[in-house]
């Protein structure tokens, strides 16, 4: 992979996660007596960990959000896995060989390769998961991710079949891909969860293998033995997997809490080992020894439904998005050391030329009072409305978000003298009725997949399951058509830059915050990774007294 694409993020996300109903003896080792001899021998290695809430799924096609892929990050693995360097490395596959072109990648599976069951893993395992995520059946939201594949869009937007989707099991272990065009970060993207194989034996005999532990079957560093719904999960460690070796924990519990303070008093009596940091207690709690911070690739940010009045109106939409104020939410509201957002690609990534794409496009959306009351009022006028069509501000449940909620209805009021309402909604709920367009406008997040600008962008084409704005522009779909054909790297720069200008002259979309990762760890616990573009990574985690 070129060297500036290769110094980039490599992965995403998501603070401290994870974390199980803890009992008294959570968050510190003990040792207990042998029955035999009489002598001390290390207990389990537990660690208590929270995952804010019930997983959305644990099929690895339908899976893409933090809440699901954090955890199936550790249950399962695909050819390359994120390094504790956040580079991907041969994982499943044992070799990796790409032709003089670039364009044709054989992975040559490892022979100790195994599911959670004992099944071999096989080359047939991969063809079967990525066939069924860019099938227009499963409905994959990851889909787009394997446009770089020969016959993938065409399959995934019906134009074309599964057998035109150049991927192939040449033998049992080993697998072939066929690429349209060299793609630097291919074997980065491939470490997303999206493209883990499925063991096609395990589903095909049941489809819902994913929905409980009794039927769960993975081939990552740890086994998932039980899972309460929307109450706890409990991983163990994977006998069968490849490198057990490098596997240190036993056990690692799950809770489901979605408010940071009690995750935070869970922590405070050790029922956790990791927590997030409420807003409230930040500036006690940041100077703490037990506190990292760490960069984390990806956007929190608002939508726009550009299909729903008044956001129709794209002066109307800039109005709101001028009367944000950045600095003040991250100073005042989330108080984690958040950088303020003024446009939507994230900093970390670097150009051809060395520079980085966020310093270089520059701030695209800044807070003006006065600017942003001289656009309500004139698209008031170009709908001929008197009135303003009453506004619903939509958020997911979680405490933060709805601070967060609070203060934008605040500043709408304080900059456009404009009453919002705010409506709270279950996240298993929220997502799906986002992507079919009923909300005005709404909360979101962005966290990358892989090491490119590219990644952020192109959720906004159109027809794209990420937009969820209704927004469309013919000249911004074309840039990014064209940016992930262009072979020359300053081109396509210029591409992705232009893309971004035209997304924020159009407005379907005003950011808050870039993502870092800040959270609390007890002294007893090392070895987390958490990716800056990618997932939490408990492969190589101890636990210590």
């Amino acid at each position: 992979m070129k060297k500036w694409l290769v110094l980039l993020f490599t992965a995403f996300v998501a603070i401290m996660l994870a974390a199980c109903t803890a009992n008294d003896d959570a968050g510190k080792d003990t040792t207990e007596k042998d029955p035999a001899g009489g002598e001390e021998t290390a207990a389990e290695k537990v660690l208590y960990l929270n995952n804010g809430s019930e997983p959305t799924t644990f099929d690895p096609s339908v899976g893409f959000d933090a809440v699901s892929w954090n955890a199936l990050n550790n249950l399962m693995e695909g050819l390359t896995r994120l390094g504790e360097d956040d580079l991907p490395h041969e994982a499943t596959a044992e070799t990796i060989d790409v032709s003089e072109d670039g364009l044709t990648y054989t992975f040559t599976i490892r022979e100790d390769a195994k599911w959670s069951n004992g099944d071999p893993v096989t080359a047939g395992d991969f063809v079967y998961g990525w066939t069924r995520m860019l099938d227009p059946n499963t409905a994959s939201p990851a889909a787009f991710l394997g446009y770089f594949i020969e016959g993938a869009e065409a399959f995934n937007t019906g134009e074309g079949t599964a057998e035109d989707v150049a991927i192939k099991a040449v033998d049992e272990k080993t697998f072939e891909v066929k690429l349209t065009a060299p793609t630097d970060a291919f074997l980065n993207i491939i470490t997303n969860p999206s493209f883990f194989p499925v063991n096609e034996k395990v589903a095909t005999e049941n489809d819902k293998w994913f929905a409980d532990a009794e039927s769960f079957v993975g081939n990552g560093p740890f086994k998932l033995a039980s899972w309460e719904h929307d109450a706890k999960m409990v991983f163990e460690k994977n006998e069968n997997y490849w490198d057990a070796e490098t596997v240190k924990l036993d056990k690692v519990e799950w809770a489901m809490v979605n408010d940071s303070n009690t995750e935070y008093q869970m922590y405070e009596s050790n029922e956790l080992d990791v927590s997030a940091v409420p807003a409230e207690l930040a500036e006690e709690l940041m100077t703490s020894d037990e506190v990292t911070n760490e960069d984390q690739a990806g956007t929190y940010f608002y939508r726009f439904n550009t299909t729903m009045e008044p956001f129709t109106n794209e002066k109307v939409r800039k109005a709101f998005a001028m009367a944000v104020n950045q600095q003040e939410i991250v100073e005042f509201v989330t108080k984690n050391g958040e950088k303020p957002a003024h446009g939507f690609v994230s900093y970390g990534f670097t150009g051809p030329s060395g520079g980085d794409f966020r310093e270089e496009v520059g701030d695209l959306v800044m807070t003006n009072a006065e600017e942003a009351k001289k656009l309500l009022e004139e698209g008031m006028k170009e709908e001929g409305w008197s009135t303003l069509p009453e506004v619903t501000l939509t958020y997911s449940t979680s405490d933060t978000h709805q601070k967060i909620a609070e203060a934008l209805q605040a500043q709408f009021k304080d900059a456009l003298g404009v009453d919002t309402k705010l409506q709270n909604v279950e996240a298993s709920v929220f997502a799906s009725e986002q992507k079919e367009l009923k909300y005005q406008l709404s909360r979101s997040s962005f966290l990358h997949d892989y090491a490119d600008p590219v990644n952020a962008i192109e959720s906004f084409i159109t027809g794209s399951s990420m937009n969820r704005t209704g927004w469309s522009n013919e000249e911004f779909d074309k840039l990014i058509a064209d940016a992930k054909q262009e072979t020359d790297a300053e081109a396509r720069w210029e591409m992705l830059k232009q893309a971004e200008q035209i997304l924020f002259e159009e407005a379907p979309i005003f950011p808050i915050h870039f993502y870092n990762q800040v959270s609390l760890e007890k002294p007893s616990v090392s070895g987390i990774v958490r990716h800056p573009v990618g997932y939490l990574e408990l492969k190589w985690a101890d636990k210590n007294e």
